[in-house]
């Protein structure tokens, strides 16, 4: 069976990282998180003071793009990969509100988006990839054979944001979530590079009302179209 590129874009906490990462599994496939990369580079800026209530210091972060190491190691308990920055497991830290907050407007930066683009097309050169974000089936891979669109409701995707944070042990408020969501969405839509959209030529999913098995055999019967 000949092996694929698989490329799932969509708004933010619209579940598809959980669909991409289950397919992978499923079929025996790379998977790649490019969100968690942009997250990786938003946490490098919180922790090295790059980020402040007046804005980004674009400058400083520029010159420290090639000093950002991220890769993907196999949790070996549950066979899902782990965010590291710069060897150290950023995994839960990247998951935080903090980071929600300030993501977009650092994923906006044309240079971290080169950089990062470059990165991920590495990453996928030799096929039998899953990889989901905002501009994968439009800038990374264009020439993907599956690209999935997914959206849902501003108001669901923040209430399934407000659970799993919750179910972490996580303190978090569903309108600040909310108010969040919506100015992702803004940001990702309307950026200058890559802004978020559907590609002409990928399957649109709107997953507001259907579970995650709903979603699962959804997706492997599109894979299995694909690949005949």
């Amino acid at each position: 069976m000949k092996k694929i590129t698989i490329a799932i874009d969509g708004y933010s906490s619209c579940g598809k990282s959980t669909m991409a990462k289950d397919l992978a599994r499923e079929v025996g496939y790379i998977y790649i998180d490019s969100g968690a990369m942009y997250r990786a580079v938003t946490l490098y800026c919180l922790d090295n003071g790059l980020c402040t209530p007046e804005g980004i210091d674009t400058a400083r972060l520029e010159a420290a793009m090639p000093h950002i190491r991220i890769s993907f190691r196999l949790n070996p308990e549950t066979g899902r990969p782990m965010t590291h920055l710069n060897d150290v497991n950023v995994e839960d830290r990247i998951r935080t509100m903090e980071v929600s907050a300030m993501v977009s407007p650092v994923a906006a930066l044309g240079f971290v988006r080169e950089a990062l683009v470059k990165l991920q097309q590495q990453m996928g050169k030799e096929k039998g990839i899953v990889m989901d974000g905002r501009d994968i089936g439009t800038t990374v891979f264009p020439d993907a054979e599956l690209k999935i669109f997914v959206v849902a409701s501003a108001e669901i995707r923040a209430q399934r944001r407000y659970d799993e944070l919750k179910a972490k042990g996580q303190e978090a408020s569903y309108e600040e979530i909310l108010t969040n969501v919506k100015e992702r969405d803004y940001i990702d839509q309307n950026r200058a590079v890559s802004p978020l959209r559907q590609a002409e030529d990928a399957l649109l999913l709107d997953n507001s009302h259907l579970t995650i098995e709903e979603q699962k055999q959804w997706l492997k019967e599109r894979f299995e179209e694909a690949v005949k």
